[in-house]
């Protein structure tokens, strides 16, 4: 018989032991009835959201003492807000006699209800087999109550395949994947997985399921944990003749004209309606390029999925870089053709979808066009091209006045995603350019004019509206259709020589926009900056967002380098060494291969950034130091936009001027430095406004 220090000794045992925690799906219904955001919780244990959401969902569990302040704020949240059908909290006086009536009812019922929730959603629509380990990780549970977006898709558009078989998704999502072969897996992706996105548009198609490799994943599919040797190094593709691609091609699978690289789609020939396709991206061939996913590759695979899978739910499912995606989100939104009644046959055929740019290629005019374009060199072209570029301009320190040089900062500010802000309601071309000359200019007509905008007077303090590097045009020069509109909205006439026009038109970049910009807003909100923050809330909420959830903090970026890159996209220049001018490329096969609407874009965002340091100047009389694309820097009493941003009264921002804020259009800090060093980087002919935001602004002398 057990001894009472042996019995004391094992009771004390238990007392000691780390307190458990209730399921994560109950801690998460907890702090949602608390009416408590994941972050300020974050902020209140001393963690990041991302911890808190690992809790929520089973992935991770903290630490003492974290593990007991979580515990025993969890034990406060339960006596206030009790599981639908549980029983009240009672005086402890009472528990003895309801144990006694009734044992354990409540904790039945608490322990049941998460598990009867996931019965429907438990058995996915196709054969997919969960792992085992998914259990404990439980995030399907909660978004199992709730019917599938599409059921089609159950779990969601992509997964992350790790090398012990495990296929991460979105929301936490843990499948078996058994394939040991390239051509395994994308037969399993088609059959089994339940991957794949439903089109954004009624007349668009569906999104391939994307299946993300790791290193360990793509060895154990017979790939190379990097591409290997000189050629394929340079080409990022495998060679022909390697094991992998021999498979996949003797399983009668084809691969795009891309090649095996890091984005690699194997596809047949669609048979009926369903699409045959699956896209592969490999992470140790640098599928994710930093730049614009930074740190994602280096992250583990739930993490990558999570972020990713964001991406591909606010944006579109990644099939290539974010430039690609940029291009494809334009697409899927304004898909080319429709479904329309052929009226001989009363059939169904593929017509025209209005508002697109169609199906067919579209050249250029010449001076839209780029100097190795067929279209310029067949015509022998030399009346010049369009310069729509954004602004690279720094003010002649000779015009520095005394007061500008004594005052302490230079401040940059950023404008969010300005080529999205100029996107909005943009009218472009959507068909051939007509040729005219001496057209009379009309603003609401989208083309490329030829035009002197000479005589135009700006204040040599400004750069002028019209040109790239600030410099006030000398003669004639064309111009697209924004850029002439606003030297009419300076008060000059304008008298055009010459005119490359297109008759129809349409906002064709609106869904675009609408979309990312949603993307953007929401993406902010969830790293805790939002739009009802004040000023200097939100100023301080965008110095700290990126330790707020490096996850989302991925997302953003990816979302502001796919409006970058889609809209540089549209005017995609040849590459590799064998090309010879006049040849062309194979972006000129697409029909978004479209150089004026980037031009339109770019002509009004640097409309649109002059409009705003006119206004400044007139406010403020604050004039800036220098320009580079969408950041501008200005001199400042303060270290903060706060010290010369024009505010009312009222305390509100002044119309017309920069404001601060999370959408797009808006500005943020870029970065704060001495006035003395900006004025010597001036001095040396370098712009302040590439150096301002830190880490590189030390002048580097090999710049």
């Amino acid at each position: 018989m057990a001894s009472e220090e042996e019995l004391f000794a094992s009771v004390d045992a238990l007392l000691n032991e780390e307190p458990h925690l209730p399921p994560p799906a109950e801690r998460a219904r907890l702090r949602e009835a608390a009416g408590i955001t994941q972050a300020r919780l974050a902020t209140a244990l001393k963690t990041t959201t991302q911890s808190v959401k690992n809790w929520e969902n089973g992935r991770s569990e903290p630490k003492s003492p974290r593990l007991d302040a979580y515990q025993r704020l969890l034990k406060g949240w339960a006596a206030k807000y009790p599981a639908p059908g549980a029983a009240p909290a009672v005086p402890a006086a009472a528990t003895a006699s309801a144990a006694s009536a009734e044992p354990a009812a409540s904790g039945v019922e608490t322990a049941s209800a998460p598990q009867a929730a996931a019965v429907p959603g438990s058995a996915p629509a196709r054969p997919a087999t969960p792992r085992p380990a998914a259990a404990s990780r439980q995030p399907a549970a909660k978004k199992a109550a709730q019917p599938a977006a599409d059921p089609r898709f159950p779990h969601g558009p992509l997964a992350v395949l790790d090398g012990d078989g495990s296929a991460y998704g979105v929301d936490g999502i843990v499948l078996d994947c058994p394939a040991a072969t390239v051509v395994e897996l994308v037969e399993w992706t088609l059959r089994e997985s339940g991957l794949g996105a439903p089109r954004l548009h009624r007349n668009g198609k569906d999104s391939d399921p994307l299946i993300v490799l790791t290193a360990a994943a793509a060895v154990k599919l017979g790939l190379p944990e990097r591409l290997e040797g000189h050629e394929q190094r340079r080409s990022l593709r495998l060679p022909e003749d390697h094991p992998v691609v021999k498979q996949v091609v003797k399983a009668k699978w084809r691969l795009t004209q891309r090649g095996f690289g890091p984005w690699a789609r194997i596809y047949r020939k669609v048979q009926g309606r369903e699409r045959q396709c699956v896209q592969l991206a490999v992470l140790s061939w640098d599928a994710l390029d930093e730049r614009s996913w930074p740190g994602v590759a280096r992250m583990e695979p739930a993490d990558v999925a999570r972020v990713l899978g964001v991406y591909a739910q606010r944006v579109i499912t990644p099939r290539g870089s974010t430039a690609v995606a940029g291009l494809e989100l334009m697409t899927a939104l304004r898909p080319p053709t429709r479904a329309v009644r052929d009226g001989a046959s009363g059939n169904w055929v593929a017509g025209h979808h209005p508002g697109s740019l169609g199906t067919e290629p579209m050249d250029p005019a010449p001076p839209e066009a780029t100097p190795e374009h067929p279209v310029v060199v067949d015509s022998g072209w030399n009346g010049g091209f369009l310069n729509e570029e954004a602004y690279q301009w720094v003010r002649d320190v000779s015009l520095l006045n005394d007061e500008e040089c004594t005052l302490p900062y230079a401040v940059g500010l950023d404008l969010n995603t300005a080529f999205l802000a100029a996107a909005a309601r943009l009218v472009v071309g959507l068909s051939a350019p007509d040729h005219f000359r001496a057209p009379g200019f009309n603003p609401k007509i989208p083309g490329s004019w030829l035009v002197d905008l000479s005589h135009v007077e700006v204040d040599p303090r400004l750069p002028s509206p019209f040109t790239p590097d600030g410099i006030r045009p000398t003669g004639p020069a064309w111009y697209q259709t924004h850029t002439v509109a606003y030297a009419q909205e300076l008060g000059y006439n304008v008298e055009p020589i010459e005119g490359y026009l297109r008759r129809e038109t349409g906002a064709y970049l609106d869904p675009w926009h609408d979309r990312l910009k949603a993307a953007y807003v929401d993406t902010l909100a969830d790293l805790g900056v939002t739009r009802e923050l004040t000023d200097a809330e939100f100023l301080a909420a965008m110095e700290r967002y990126k330790d707020v959830d490096p996850a989302m903090a991925a997302v953003l970026a990816a979302v502001k380098a796919t409006v970058k890159g889609g809209i540089g996209k549209l005017r995609e220049r040849p590459q590799g060494k064998r090309y010879k001018e006049g040849e062309r490329w194979p972006a000129l096969q697409r029909p978004t291969w479209r150089p004026d609407i980037r031009a339109a874009v770019i002509s009004k965002a640097r409309v649109n950034m002059h409009r705003k340091l006119r206004n400044m100047a007139t406010m403020t009389g604050l004039y800036p130091l220098a320009v580079l694309s969408d950041c501008v820097v200005y001199p400042s009493p303060g270290a903060s936009p706060l010290d010369f941003l024009p505010y009312a009264a009222s305390g509100k921002p002044q119309p017309g001027g920069f404001r601060l804020g999370p959408t797009p259009g808006l500005a943020k800090l870029e970065g704060v430095q001495s006035m003395l060093w900006a004025v010597d980087l001036m001095e040396q002919g370098y712009n302040p406004a590439r150096h301002i935001k830190g880490g590189d602004a030390v002048l580097d002398e090999g710049e």
